[in-house]
């Protein structure tokens, strides 16, 4: 018997997608160019995309969110490359490291948040045990590490929840490829490092990158955790779009969903860039999508 096309074994989950992705984006798009039924707009404008030009929150948002995922994935990826090739030995017998090392993915953001909330705020374990070891005059004296001006609570959380994606991407990427490269190399005499260096990062460079991918669009148009650990100004591109979605004023809506498209649209630039650089640095063939 004849096997059916791969093309129609996706094709349920492709509908899936194309309804709830692509349709939603689109009719974002519609909505964001004047086509708004709640407050009777009906004709073709550019006027809510005219509005944001000149927008200081909007810029501020931007830049914010660029730092905080370029801090975050470049972070991520290196605390989790580390931890899969000091682990990978161990990883391979212990099938409770295994599991501990994924556990942290299990965790939602928010419920990490508010962990980190709990051990860095002012009035958190860290700024108590300090204060009771004589090492500040009062826990208010902690250094502001939640709703400061550089995200460094944002940060830290999408470190803590997204190191160990990566390592486990990382992980299974070793285990597939084998030592049987790294063990020629070193009976060629390349030292640790070249192996490393010329061996090692370009074969688990694709699970590297993917991840990474993954972790920095995650990031950049986040809204849960910079909302709860971030300040209310100059706020995340994410909060931003959300807030104003909220309002009370139905006028601003449309402005809201225009800032969701632009950021949709700057995520797929972004995700573009990131992965040219990455093909000509590594060779890791692109997406035709790309």
């Amino acid at each position: 018997m004849k096997r059916a096309p791969i093309f129609f074994s996706l094709l349920p989950a492709l509908l899936i997608i194309g309804l709830l992705f692509v349709g939603g984006l689109l009719l974002a798009a519609i909505e964001s160019l004047g086509y708004y039924a709640p407050t009777g707009e009906a004709n073709f404008t550019l006027a809510h995309y005219a509005a944001l030009a000149g927008d200081r929150e909007l810029l501020y948002g931007l830049g914010i969110s660029l730092a905080v995922a370029t801090v975050s994935t470049i972070v991520s990826a290196a605390v989790g490359l580390a931890l899969a090739l000091s682990l990978r030995d161990v990883a391979r017998r212990s099938k409770l490291l295994r599991v501990l090392l994924q556990s942290p993915i299990a965790i939602p953001h928010l419920a990490m948040a508010v962990v980190l909330i709990d051990i860095l705020s002012s009035s958190g374990l860290i700024a108590r045990v300090a204060f009771a070891a004589g090492l500040i005059h009062a826990p208010a004296q902690f250094p502001a590490l939640i709703h400061d001006r550089f995200g460094i609570g944002i940060i830290l959380t999408y470190i803590v929840k997204e190191s160990p994606f990566i390592a486990v991407m990382v992980l299974a990427m070793l285990t597939r490829i084998g030592d049987e490269y790294e063990v020629a190399a070193r009976i060629l005499g390349a030292s640790r490092w070249q192996r490393l260096r010329h061996v090692t990062i370009p074969l688990i460079a694709p699970a590297l990158v993917s991840a990474s991918l993954v972790v920095f669009a995650f990031t950049f148009g986040a809204f849960d955790v910079p909302f709860l650990l971030g300040r209310t100004y100059p706020a995340m591109i994410g909060v931003v779009a959300e807030r104003r979605y909220l309002s009370v004023d139905l006028a601003d809506r449309p402005e809201a969903i225009a800032i969701a498209v632009i950021l949709s649209v700057i995520t797929a630039m972004l995700v573009w860039m990131y992965l040219r650089i990455a093909n000509r640095l590594i060779g890791i063939e692109r997406p035709t999508i790309f």
